[in-house]
């Protein structure tokens, strides 16, 4: 029975994939994320008349698996809508949220070395004010409301501390969707 030379660098290459994912996965144990970016509301069924603002958040993340963790999450998003176009005239456009959020999530990443993409979802409620005025949709809302997290991102380096990601609040009651494009850091607790 005779191998081929291009099985034996399949099997090479498999071979030296998976010992360094093993060595470069995304960590398990606990620590702290710090995230901050760009705050960003929009409509759910409108491209126009986003808001603009800031985003920051705290999470206590808890590595269960290399794959696999559980987070808890604070965070606050400040975007506000224009209320007037480029020529001062009143826009039909306006979608803003001022709000505290917290929560818990799920995050599933991919055993990449240095770069591990990873998706995250969960439930929350967001204490604070809501906005969402276009053509179709009027709804304004002071309170606390439901949000389901999701996150696309990836976390970076030699010892994934650095996670580059798209983060959102999805409000089903205010037909808005809230987030970030944002940048935390990981600090390991208790090593």
């Amino acid at each position: 029975m005779s191998i081929s030379f291009r099985s034996v660098i399949i099997i090479i290459l498999v071979s030296t994939f998976y010992s360094n994912s093993l060595k470069a996965q995304p960590k398990k144990g606990e620590y702290i994320n710090a995230s901050i970016g760009l705050g960003l509301s929009t409509s759910y069924y409108e491209e126009d008349g986003g808001g603009t603002g800031f985003y920051a958040q705290a999470e206590y993340a808890n590595g269960i698996t290399k794959w696999i963790g559980l987070r808890t999450y604070a965070g606050v998003i400040l975007t506000n809508g224009d209320k007037t176009n480029e020529n001062g005239d009143p826009t039909e456009y306006r979608i803003s949220s001022k709000a505290f959020s917290l929560g818990g999530k799920i995050r599933v990443a991919a055993p990449i070395p240095y770069v591990a993409p990873f998706i995250e979802s969960g439930i929350g409620a967001s204490i604070g004010s809501f906005h969402t005025y276009t053509p179709s949709t009027n709804l304004k809302k002071n309170g606390v409301l439901m949000h389901i997290p999701f996150s696309l991102g990836l976390a970076v380096g030699r010892k994934h501390s650095v996670d580059i990601a798209l983060s959102y609040y999805f409000y089903p009651s205010m037909k808005q969707i809230s987030g970030a494009f944002a940048a935390g850091v990981s600090i390991p607790i208790n090593n």
